[in-house]
């Protein structure tokens, strides 16, 4: 017959607390751990770069914002039109521009938002003079 082998459990662990929070040494963070933090707000905070500084248009401030998507259309359209910074077409750079917005708004967009600048779209074509 062969022998079972006997396993011992360990029935008493050491364990902090739930919401004990462990120590933390008094060492000084890394220079790789410094960079990353500062990394991660550079990162999240690309698309606010792209906007103030691209060369796709000159927008007005806080022209997203405004209430109807009559109002953005329009202000788009003087943007691109007025802009001496854009590439393209000023129908192009407004509605890419228009587009990169609500792409980067992703899940912050509020759904009454995202219909008003979907509209906006709409509205980009009816004053462009767009199909």
């Amino acid at each position: 017959m062969a022998q079972r082998r006997k396993t011992t459990r360990k029935t008493s662990r050491s364990r902090r607390p739930r919401g004990a929070s462990k120590q933390r040494s008094a060492r000084p963070r890394t220079k790789a751990q410094r960079s990353s933090a500062t990394r991660k707000t550079a990162t999240r905070r690309w698309s606010h770069r792209v906007m103030e500084t691209s060369d796709a248009l000159d927008l007005e401030p806080a022209i997203f914002r405004r209430g109807t998507a009559r109002q953005i259309a329009l202000s788009l359209k003087r943007s691109a039109e007025r802009s001496e910074r854009r590439k393209s077409a000023p129908f192009r750079s407004a509605m890419s521009m228009l587009n990169f917005y609500i792409n980067r708004g992703g899940k912050n967009l509020s759904p009454t938002r995202r219909r008003v600048l979907e509209r906006a779209k709409d509205e980009l074509r009816d004053v462009f003079h767009r199909a």
